[in-house]
């Protein structure tokens, strides 16, 4: 890779707002190699050299539908083809953190891509996609991309250069293929599992309780209730045998007075 741009619209007024990530990436990537982004009249662009690699950086200063101008001029002076060229720009049709490469395509409405593809005469350059999101409407789209993003949206952005700076030097290396695999299959955020939902008691089933009863009913008694039992039939068997022999001593007796009884008619 020979060149890589920068899309944004310049200065303060813009410098915050979702059409700027392009840029963005470019100016930590440049403060994080210790590149130095100078104005160049010429090019009407910020450029500055990687040391390392020997890449042109490049922030055009032309706003941004007039992004081709700058990028055209520095190519053809450099003699850097289409496909040695990267683009970073805003894409509306990934949420912010996702990040994605891909070489030529179409420009899907965005007015920096296109004049990109009409200056250079061709669709086949590099395009380094960073998502920040959809209004929802269509007819929404100008106002939210000159817009700042939420904080967390913000975040979720600065997540994926981050992600992209790590696999940067694949890309200036020529290993476009590494790249891509690395920055695509990168985790994404998992959404936290729900808590599983404890099922309900299910009843007892029929035979369950059956069994249950007739587990119940085969224990055998305990010792202290046996022992007591015991002791209940005894005291019952005694008592029955002191009045069987109070009776025969009483029915004696009588038989000695009573008239008609044997002692008596003796007598």
């Amino acid at each position: 890779m020979k060149l890589i741009v920068g899309l944004g619209n310049p200065g303060d007024r813009y410098q915050a707002t979702r059409h700027n990530a392009g840029s963005w990436l470019v100016e930590r990537f440049a403060a994080e190699s210790h590149t130095v982004l100078r104005k160049d009249a010429k090019f009407e662009a910020l450029v500055g050299r990687h040391e390392a690699s020997g890449a042109w950086l490049m922030l055009p200063q032309s706003h941004m539908n007039l992004s081709g101008k700058p990028v055209q001029m520095l190519a053809s002076f450099f003699r850097i083809a289409p496909a040695d060229i990267l683009v970073a720009h805003d894409e509306l049709d990934f949420p912010p953190g996702v990040a994605r490469i891909k070489q030529g395509g179409g420009i899907a409405g965005h007015n920096g891509l296109k004049d990109i593809s009409a200056r250079l005469g061709s669709h086949d350059y590099w395009r380094l996609r960073i998502g920040i999101g959809h209004p929802g409407d269509p007819r929404a789209v100008t106002d939210y991309v000159l817009h700042k993003p939420s904080q967390e949206d913000r975040a979720a952005i600065d997540s994926a250069i981050a992600r992209v700076l790590e696999v940067l030097p694949l890309v200036l290396a020529g290993d476009h293929q590494g790249a891509m695999l690395k920055l695509h299959t990168e985790a994404e955020p998992v959404e936290a599992e729900r808590p599983v939902k404890p099922e309900p008691a299910r009843p007892a089933k029929a035979d369950t309780v059956e069994k249950k009863k007739t587990r119940k009913a085969e224990k055998p008694d305990l010792p202290g209730k046996a022992a007591k039992a015991d002791k209940t039939g005894k005291a019952e068997k005694g008592g029955k045998g002191d009045t069987s022999e109070k009776a025969g001593l009483i029915g004696s007796f009588l038989k000695k007075f009573l008239p008609g009884s044997d002692a008596a008619r003796k007598k």
